[in-house]
């Protein structure tokens, strides 16, 4: 059986992680921009940046990769993580690799006192909610997004 690896990103990764973010850009229908994957590849390398992240490696290949950072909590006065992305390569779903993703994320929250995950998804993302399912109920919340001209 094959173990899926989860890190941070090596320089040497970037277009494979590109690839991949690529696919994530797709599948919430937002239009390709080189300009969004490059500046969202250096946040990845910039100490100052909020925004860290993991890739996952199955058989020495990156095949998916989160994007995680503290949010502040006011109502208990403390940083949670939110997980903002999380993308799997389509060919290698069911094998474990966003669950490998979420735990590595999960860890890194413990590590860094963080007592809480949070994360939102789409309603049509079935594949990706029945895997969210497994680590708690669907939260009640409703997002609104206001665009700021």
């Amino acid at each position: 059986m094959s173990h899926v690896v989860c890190r941070p990103p090596a320089e040497g990764d970037k277009a494979r992680w590109a690839e991949l973010f690529r696919g994530y850009m797709a599948f919430y229908h937002v239009p390709p921009d080189e300009a969004v994957v490059d500046k969202v590849w250096g946040w990845l390398f910039d100490p100052a940046h909020e925004v860290e992240g993991l890739v996952a490696e199955l058989d020495g290949q990156v095949v998916g990769l989160a994007h995680y950072q503290p949010m502040a909590r006011t109502l208990g006065a403390n940083e949670v993580g939110y997980l903002s992305d999380l993308f799997t390569d389509p060919s290698v779903r069911g094998k474990g690799i966003g669950r490998a993703l979420i735990d590595a994320t999960l860890e890194v929250c413990r590590a860094k006192g963080w007592p809480l995950l949070r994360w939102f998804t789409q309603e049509f993302n079935y594949p990706g909610r029945t895997l969210y399912d497994t680590y708690a109920p669907r939260s009640d919340f409703i997002v609104y997004m206001v665009k700021v001209d």
